[in-house]
């Protein structure tokens, strides 16, 4: 009787035993885990600023070298000189914050330098803006959103103070012709 009573014993807490041991995740935790991998909505937004602004920088390059029209040049190293600038900033508040940025622009961003970089004149014009209204439209949206709804103050600040320079950019590209 003794053996039967030890052996139901030890079984109930064998079967107990991965429900205790399971890590308990608390619910800001869970939404967490659901944005992005894992990462915290702040984090996620500041990958994908950083990678947004290497692209811009990459691509206000390419505009200088291949852009027909003057306009776009100028435009073009505007873009270098403000996203360059606000990539700093995030780079100093990311280091302050332990969080590592990427070092290369995405996949999406990657394809539209190596297709705009075929082009050349005024089809290479046509494209890069009509690329830079359709970026800096997304990029106001997202920095509106992270400037009214961020969680961390600091990086909530940034998004602020950049969205301006972005607002802008959105209105020189929605006026130059090529």
């Amino acid at each position: 009787m003794m053996n039967t009573l030890c052996a139901g014993v030890v079984a109930l807490g064998l079967a107990a035993a991965p429900i205790l041991a399971a890590p308990q995740t608390t619910t800001a935790e869970k939404a967490a885990k659901m944005t992005a991998g894992g990462k915290v909505p702040d984090e996620t937004f500041m990958i994908k600023a950083a990678r947004g602004g290497m692209a811009e920088v990459e691509l206000g390059k390419l505009a200088v070298d291949k852009a027909a029209s003057d306009e776009v040049k100028k435009f073009g190293r505007r873009m270098v000189d403000d996203h360059s600038k606000a990539g700093d900033e995030l780079k100093t508040l990311a280091q302050n914050k332990h969080i590592t940025l990427p070092t290369t622009v995405g996949p999406e961003d990657q394809a539209l330098h190596d297709r705009l970089a075929k082009l050349s004149g005024a089809a290479f014009d046509r494209a890069y803006m009509q690329a830079m209204v359709t970026d800096h439209r997304q990029d106001v949206n997202e920095f509106r959103v992270e400037a009214k709804s961020g969680k961390d103050g600091d990086v909530k600040g940034w998004a602020a103070k950049t969205l301006p320079t972005l607002e802008e950019h959105l209105k020189l590209a929605q006026k130059v012709k090529p």
